[in-house]
C-alpha cells in the first residue's frame, strides 16, 4: 500500500501565483560546453552482439511439464482504469471487486499501483480459475470498449462451437464478452465488448474462424512476427489502404498474440493482389538491419507510451520498428529494426523517451514518513507545489521514499526531503512498549478520553493496534522528553489495571434509584468513601439487576460489603401494608401543618403515603420494617377510633368460602361495603389458614354488614356442599360418555356439579361433587352404583365378519384403543390373521362391554354402508387444508366419523400447475383440469362424507388483493418482518408483499374466507395509522431538509468575484437557488470553506453553479497570463522577445542558444552557414505547424 502526493489545479495555481520572474544579467549567464549540452549516449555492445549466444531453455525442443498452478500478470493503464477514486489504495472498489472474484473463482489476486498510476494485476491459481478470474477482472476493473465484426451468417455456428464450448473458450482466452445474433436475426454483425487489446485478439480469432469456413479464396502467409509492423504500417494505415485497394480482408495478429500467420480472405484476384503486395513489402523489409540496446525495465513504459502510441509515432517518423520485450518478462533488451540511415534518429528518440523521467529513492525510517508528509500533507504539499512534475511515493512499512520525474526537479525534491529527514531525526524520538491487549480499551478510555489527554499533555503520538491485529505493541512518537513521560504514565495505568478486580452485585432494580439517591447524592457519598472504585449501574431499560464494581481488589471488597449492608437495610425497610381509613378522617391523621403524620413517621421510622384529596381511595400505605409498620398502623387506627363512633368486630367464616364471598375482582364484598355506609371488610391473607374476617366502621353499619356477610356465607355454604368419590382413571371416560352424554344425564337428574381431575392433578382417581347437600348425596349414590358395576368384570363375545377385522386392528389398533378409552378400559380381542374365525371377545365391566358391543356394531354398519367421495382441491392448497400437524383433518374425521386420504405429492418437475407463458404474455385462463395429485378421497357414510366434503372445501384458502401504497409496504413489514409476522399470526393468514423493485400498490392476503376478511380490515386500519404518521413525519422532515448543509472549498481569491459588487452576484445566486451561502470571515483558519444551506436538491444545484463560476474565473486568469506573455516590451538586447520584435530595425538579431567547444569550432571544421538554404532548407512557406508532443497535449 502506498501514499501518493497529488498535484491539484488549485495547488498549481497557488504555486504559480507565488512565483516571481527572476532577472538574470548577461554577465551572470553561464554558457555550457557542447558535451554538457549534448552528452554522448552510453556505449553498448555492438549490434547483434548476442546473436551467437546459445538458445535458451525456452527454445529447446523438449516441452516442459506444465505446472498445475500458473501465474499471469497483466496491466491496466491509468486511462483504462474504471475506478480512479482518490481513496486509499487497497480500500476502494477495486479491492472489493478482487475479493469477490477471489471468492467466486478460487484464484489468488494481487494488485499493485505503478508509478504512472496504472494497475498491475497478478493472478495465481489453476489454469481454469486464472482464466475465469482474468475475464472477470478485465470486465469489472477495466473500461470496456465495444466493436463489431461482420462475418457471413453461416459461419456463426462455427464461432459458437459444439454446446457453445468454442465461444466460451474464446471469451476466456481474450477476456471479452462476445454477443452473436440469434438465428432469426438477419444481422451478421458480432459484437465484442472488452478492453482494446482483448477486442483485437477476439476479432482476429473470429476472422480466422470465418476465413477457415469461407468458400472463397483463403491465403495464409507465414511471415516473421518482427516484420508485421512494416506490413501493418503506423497506426495500421498501410494495411487499411491495402485492404481498401484490393478489396481483400487482411487479418494480422495483434502485437500481444505470438503468431506469425497473416490470413488474407476475399475474391481470388483480390487475395492474389494483396498477397503479392504483402510479399513485396516483406522482401523489401528483410533487407533492413537491427540494433539491440539495453534500457532499464522501469523505463520501458515511457518508450511504449499510452496504448503503444509512442512506438507508432517512432515508426511513422523514422520507418523503424521498435520491438519491446513482454512486460511480464525480465528482459531489458530493445531491438530496433529498419533502414541503416534511419536507425540513428530512431535510437535517439528511444533514449530521449527513456531518459525523460528518472526514479530516485531516499532512505528514511518508516516511522518518520507521516512527519515528513506533515499535517494534512503540508510539508510534502509544499514540495509538490514548487515541483509539480515530481511524483513522490511513500510505501508503508518500508524505509524508502520514491521520487519520479524530470531529473532536475527530482534532484531538488530529493535535497528538500533529505533536509526534512535530517531535522526530524534531531528533534524526534520514539519508543515501543508491550502492553497486554486486554488493557488497550482502558488505555484509550471512553471516546478516546485517556489517550487524547496523554497526546495533548506530552505532545506525542500514541499508536495502539486494532483488536483485529492481535498485537500488544504500543508505539509512542514525538519529542524525546514527552515520549518518556507518556511511556511512564501508560505503564503506571497498566500496573493499576493489573491489580484491578471486577465484582458483580445482584441488586433488585427497584432499589437502584434509592441507592443512587436524588440527583445521585447517595451514590456520590459511596464513591467519595471509595474513590478508587468505579460503580456502574445498568441502564433502566435493560431490566438488569447487576451492579458492577471495578477497582483495586481490597477496595472493591470493602465497597461490596458496604453496599450489601445498605441493600439489607433497604430490603428490611421495604415491608409495606395498607390501612383503610375513612376519607373524612384523613385530615385529622395528617394534623395541623402535618404535625400528627410527621410525629408518627419519626417515632415509628416509617414512610407513610396518603392518597390525594381528589382520589376516591381510602387506603393509607405504610412502608418500613414490619414491626414499625404494624405500630404505625395501630397509631393511625387509634386516631380514627378516637374521632368517631367506630366499631370493629370479627366474624368466623370458613377459609374455603373466602374467595367465593369476595367474588370476581372483589365485586361481592364491595357491594356489601357500599350498601352498609362504607364499612371496611378485611379478609385474612391467602394461605394464612385463618377464618377470621374483620369488619370496621360505624356501629350500626357494622352490624348490618355482619348480618349480610353471614347470610351470604350461609348461602354459599348450602350451595357449596362437597363430596368426593374414588374411581379408576380408565372409568372416567365411560362415566362421562360420548360427548359428555352420561355425566350430563346425572347432572340433569340431581342438579349437582361433578368435577373430574385434570391430567395435571396429583389425585387422578378423585371425583369431586359440588352443590346442595341433597343433590350431592343423590349424585354420589348414582356414581357409586356405576363404579360398582364397572368393577364387576365379565367376558362376552360377538360375531364380526372377517372382512371388517382389518379396520379395527390397522394403524396399530387405533380403533381398539379408542374403544378401551371410551368404555372403561374394555379389552377387545380379535382372532389372529389367517384363522378365518369371526368370533371377537370383549372383557370388562358389564355396562362397558355392552356399550362397546353396541359401538362395534355401529362401526360395522358404517363400514357396510360406506361410500367413497372424491373432492378436488389443487395440490398447492393441501398443506393449508391439513393445518399444523394435520389438526384440521383430525378434527373433521372425529366430528364426521369419516376417513380422509390425501394423494401422494407429485414432483414439481413432472408438471407445473400454472398455465404456460409464451413470448412474455400470460395465457388466457384455461379450464382447471384435475390431476391425480389434486384428488382427496373421503370414506364413510354418504351423508357424513358430504358434510366432510363441505368442511374440506371451506378450508381451501382464497387470495384477495388489498390496495396499499408502495411507500407504506416497508412500514407494514416492520423491522426484520416483525409487523407482517404479527398480522399473519393474529389473523391466521399469509400476507404477500411484492418485491420493492416492482413498486406495486397491492398486497395479497391468502387464507380462510373469514380470516381474510378480518385481515383486510386490520390491514386497512394499519394503513390509516401509517398515513397519519407519514403526514406528521413529512412536516418534521420538510423542516429538517431546509437545514441540509454542505461545506465546499473555493479559492479565496475568487470570493470577491462570486460575491460581486455590494453582494449583487451572490444575492442573485441565493435567490435563484433558494439557499443560504456563507463565506468565511477575514482571518479565518479555513479561508477557502464556503457553506451552503437549504434543501438537498437546491444545495447541489447551487454548488454546481459556484464550481462553474470558479472554473470560468480560473480559465479567465489563465488566458490573461497567456496574452500577457506576448504583450511584454522588447528586451534591452533588442531581440524579438515581444510582439513585433522582428520588425524593429534598430534591434540586432536574437542571440540564440550558445555553447562552447562545439565540434565545428575545432580545427578543420567549418561552422554551418545559417543563411544557406542548402544547410538550412525551408519546410514550406508560412509558419510551421506545431508538432504534437509524443507525450500528448500539455496540461499547463
Amino acid at each position: 500500500m502506498s501514499s501518493v502526493a497529488v498535484l491539484t489545479p488549485e495547488s498549481f495555481a497557488e504555486h504559480r501565483s507565488g512565483l516571481k520572474d527572476q532577472e538574470i544579467t548577461e554577465d551572470e549567464a553561464y554558457i555550457p560546453t557542447y558535451l554538457e549540452a549534448f552528452p554522448p549516449l552510453p556505449e553498448k555492445g555492438a549490434p547483434g552482439e548476442k546473436a551467437g549466444e546459445p538458445a535458451s531453455a525456452w527454445g529447446s525442443k523438449i516441452r516442459p511439464i506444465k505446472a498445475s498452478v500458473i501465474t499471469q500478470v497483466f496491466h491496466v493503464p491509468l486511462e483504462e482504469r474504471r475506478y480512479k477514486d482518490n481513496s486509499q489504495f487497497g480500500e476502494g472498489e477495486e479491492a472489493k471487486v478482487c475479493l469477490e472474484i477471489m471468492q467466486r473463482t478460487g484464484a489468488h489476486i494481487e494488485l499493485s499501483l505503478a508509478k504512472d498510476q496504472g494497475l498491475s494485476i497478478m493472478v495465481t491459481g489453476k489454469l481454469d480459475s486464472v482464466m475465469k478470474a482474468r475475464k472477470e477482472i478485465v470486465a469489472r476493473l477495466q473500461t470496456q470498449a465495444s466493436a463489431t465484426v461482420a462475418i457471413p451468417k453461416e459461419h456463426h455456428r462455427f464461432v459458437i462451437g459444439k454446446n457453445g464450448e468454442k465461444l466460451q473458450e474464446l471469451e476466456l482466452k481474450t477476456a471479452t464478452k462476445i454477443a452473436i445474433p440469434r438465428p432469426d436475426d438477419p444481422s451478421a454483425n458480432i459484437r465484442i465488448t472488452g478492453t482494446k487489446e482483448g477486442i483485437e485478439k477476439a476479432r482476429h480469432e473470429i476472422l480466422l474462424i470465418s476465413a477457415e469456413q469461407d468458400k472463397r479464396a483463403v491465403e495464409r502467409l507465414s511471415l516473421e512476427k518482427a516484420f508485421h509492423p512494416f506490413i501493418a504500417g503506423a497506426h495500421n494505415r498501410l494495411v487499411q489502404e491495402l485492404s481498401q485497394e484490393t478489396g481483400a480482408r487482411i487479418s494480422i495478429p495483434p502485437p500481444s498474440l505470438p503468431k506469425d500467420e497473416i490470413v488474407i480472405t476475399g475474391e481470388k484476384e483480390a487475395v492474389a493482389l494483396a498477397v503479392n503486395r504483402i510479399r513485396a513489402i516483406y522482401e523489401d523489409k528483410r533487407k533492413t538491419t537491427t540494433i539491440s540496446v539495453e534500457v532499464k525495465k522501469s523505463q520501458h513504459k515511457y518508450i511504449i507510451g499510452p496504448k503503444g502510441n509512442t512506438l507508432q509515432e517512432i515508426l511513422e517518423a523514422t520507418g523503424v520498428s521498435v520491438e519491446m520485450p513482454p512486460l511480464d518478462s525480465g528482459s531489458e533488451t530493445i531491438i530496433l529494426r529498419g533502414e541503416p540511415d534511419k536507425l540513428g534518429p530512431a535510437l535517439t528518440q528511444v533514449y530521449a523517451k527513456a531518459k525523460s523521467v528518472i526514479v530516485v529513492e531516499v532512505t528514511a525510517p518508516a516511522w518518520l514518513h507521516r512527519f515528513i508528509i506533515g499535517k494534512k500533507g503540508q510539508n510534502i504539499g509544499r514540495i509538490t507545489q514548487q515541483l509539480p512534475r515530481v511524483h513522490i511515493e511513500f510505501t508503508d512499512g518500508e524505509e524508502r521514499i520514491s521520487l519520479e520525474g524530470p531529473t532536475e526537479e527530482v534532484e531538488q525534491a530529493q535535497a528538500q526531503i533529505q533536509e526534512i529527514i535530517k531535522d526530524l531525526l534531531v528533534r524526534m524520538d520514539y519508543t515501543e512498549v508491550i502492553i497486554d491487549q486486554r488493557f488497550h480499551r482502558h488505555l484509550i478510555g471512553k471516546n478516546g478520553a485517556n489517550i487524547n489527554r496523554i497526546k495533548e499533555q506530552y505532545k506525542v503520538s500514541v499508536r495502539i493496534p486494532q483488536d483485529s491485529e492481535r498485537s500488544g505493541l504500543v508505539r509512542i512518537e514525538g519529542d524525546p522528553k514527552g515520549v518518556q513521560l507518556a511511556r511512564r504514565e501508560l505503564m503506571e495505568m497498566v500496573h493499576r489495571m493489573e491489580n484491578e478486580r471486577t465484582k458483580d452485585l445482584i441488586v433488585e432494580q427497584k432499589f437502584h434509584r434509592t441507592i443512587i439517591g436524588q440527583k445521585g447524592e447517595k451514590i456520590k457519598e459511596v464513591r467519595d468513601k471509595f474513590p478508587e472504585v468505579i460503580i456502574n449501574f445498568p441502564d433502566p431499560a435493560q431490566k438488569s439487576d447487576i451492579v458492577q464494581l471495578r477497582g483495586p481488589k481490597n477496595e472493591v471488597e470493602k465497597c461490596a460489603k458496604f453496599l450489601q449492608k445498605i441493600i439489607a437495610d433497604l430490603i428490611e425497610n421495604s415491608f409495606s401494608l395498607s390501612v383503610p381509613i375513612f376519607k373524612q378522617f384523613h385530615k385529622n391523621i395528617i394534623g395541623k401543618g402535618g404535625a400528627n403524620i410527621k410525629k408518627i413517621r419519626e417515632e415509628t421510622n416509617t414512610k407513610i403515603d396518603l392518597p390525594t384529596e381528589n382520589s376516591n381511595s381510602e387506603m393509607i400505605v405504610i412502608t418500613g420494617k414490619k414491626s414499625n409498620c404494624e405500630a404505625a398502623r395501630e397509631r393511625i387506627l387509634s386516631i380514627q377510633r378516637e374521632l368517631a363512633n367506630i366499631k370493629e368486630t370479627e366474624v368466623t367464616i370458613p377459609a374455603k368460602l373466602h374467595n367465593s364471598l369476595i367474588g370476581s375482582k372483589g365485586c361481592l364484598v364491595r357491594s356489601i361495603m357500599e350498601d352498609c355506609g362504607g364499612v371496611h371488610i378485611h379478609f385474612p391473607s391467602e394461605g394464612s389458614g385463618s377464618d377470621k374476617v374483620t369488619i370496621r366502621g360505624p356501629a350500626g353499619e357494622v352490624e348490618k354488614a355482619k348480618k349480610q356477610l353471614l347470610q351470604l356465607a350461609e348461602e354459599k355454604q348450602v350451595n357449596n356442599f362437597t363430596a368426593e368419590l374414588q374411581a379408576k382413571p380408565e372409568y372416567h371416560k365411560f362415566l362421562i360418555g360420548r360427548g359428555g352424554a352420561n355425566i350430563r344425564r346425572v347432572r340433569d337428574r340431581t342438579g349437582a356439579r361433578i368435577i373430574f381431575p385434570s391430567p395435571d392433578d396429583t389425585e387422578q382417581e378423585l371425583i369431586t361433587i359440588v352443590g346442595k347437600e341433597e343433590a350431592v348425596r343423590l349424585a354420589q349414590k348414582e356414581l357409586e352404583s356405576l363404579v360398582k358395576n364397572l368393577d364387576d368384570v365379565v367376558e362376552d363375545n360377538m360375531v364380526v365378519d372377517v372382512c371388517h377385522h382389518r379396520h379395527f386392528v390397522c394403524r396399530r389398533g387405533q380403533v381398539l384403543r379408542e374403544l378401551a378409552e371410551e368404555y372403561g378400559g374394555v379389552a377387545v380381542s380379535f382372532p389372529r390373521t389367517g384363522s378365518n374365525s369371526q368370533r371377537v371377545t370383549l372383557k370388562g365391566a358389564k355396562d362397558c362391554v355392552e356399550a362397546a358391543k353396541k359401538r362395534i356394531q355401529e362401526i360395522i354398519e358404517d363400514l357396510e354402508s360406506q361410500v367413497s367421495v372424491e373432492v378436488t382441491i389443487p395440490q398447492r392448497y393441501h398443506r393449508a387444508v391439513m393445518g399444523p400437524k394435520g389438526c384440521r383433518i383430525q378434527h373433521i374425521t372425529r366430528e364426521h366419523e369419516v376417513q380422509i386420504k390425501f394423494p401422494e405429492r407429485e414432483d414439481s418437475s413432472a408438471g407445473q400447475e400454472p398455465p404456460p407463458q409464451e413470448n412474455g404474455e400470460v395465457s388466457p385462463e384455461a379450464e382447471f383440469v384435475p390431476r391425480k395429485c389434486d384428488i382427496i378421497s373421503i370414506s364413510g357414510r354418504a351423508e357424513k362424507c358430504e358434510l366432510a366434503k363441505s368442511a374440506l372445501l371451506a378450508l381451501v384458502p382464497i387470495t384477495e388483493d388489498v390496495e396499499v401504497s408502495y411507500e407504506l409496504h416497508r412500514y407494514i413489514i416492520g423491522q426484520k418482518g416483525s409487523g407482517i409476522r404479527k398480522m399473519m399470526e393474529e389473523y391466521e393468514v399469509n400476507i404477500w408483499v411484492p418485491q420493492p423493485e416492482k413498486q406495486l400498490d397491492v398486497i395479497k392476503v391468502t387464507g380462510l374466507v373469514a380470516n381474510v376478511e378480518r385481515a383486510k380490515l386490520g390491514l386497512l386500519e394499519r394503513v390509516k395509522e401509517l398515513q397519519a404518521e407519514q403526514e406528521d413525519r413529512f412536516l418534521v422532515f420538510k423542516n429538517a431538509l431546509r437545514s441540509f448543509k454542505v461545506t465546499m472549498s473555493v479559492d479565496p481569491k475568487f470570493h470577491p468575484k462570486i460575491i460581486g459588487r455590494k453582494g449583487a452576484v451572490i444575492s442573485q445566486i441565493r435567490k435563484d437557488h433558494d439557499v443560504d451561502i456563507r463565506f468565511p470571515q477575514p482571518g479565518s483558519d479555513e479561508p477557502d470553506k464556503v457553506t451552503v444551506t437549504g434543501l438537498p436538491d437546491t444545495v447541489d444545484n447551487a454548488i454546481d453553479h459556484l464550481l462553474n463560476l470558479e472554473e470560468e474565473y480560473m480559465l479567465s486568469v489563465t488566458e490573461t497570463e497567456t496574452l500577457a506573455a506576448y504583450m511584454k516590451p522588447p528586451s534591452r538586447y533588442g531581440g524579438g522577445g515581444g510582439a513585433g520584435g522582428g520588425d524593429d530595425g534598430t534591434g540586432g538579431p536574437a542571440k540564440g542558444f550558445v555553447v562552447r567547444d562545439a565540434p565545428w569550432n575545432a580545427a578543420g571544421n567549418k561552422a554551418p552557414d545559417m543563411s544557406s538554404a542548402e544547410d538550412f532548407p525551408t519546410f514550406g512557406t508560412g509558419v510551421a505547424p506545431k508538432q504534437a508532443s509524443a507525450w500528448g497535449p500539455k496540461k499547463f
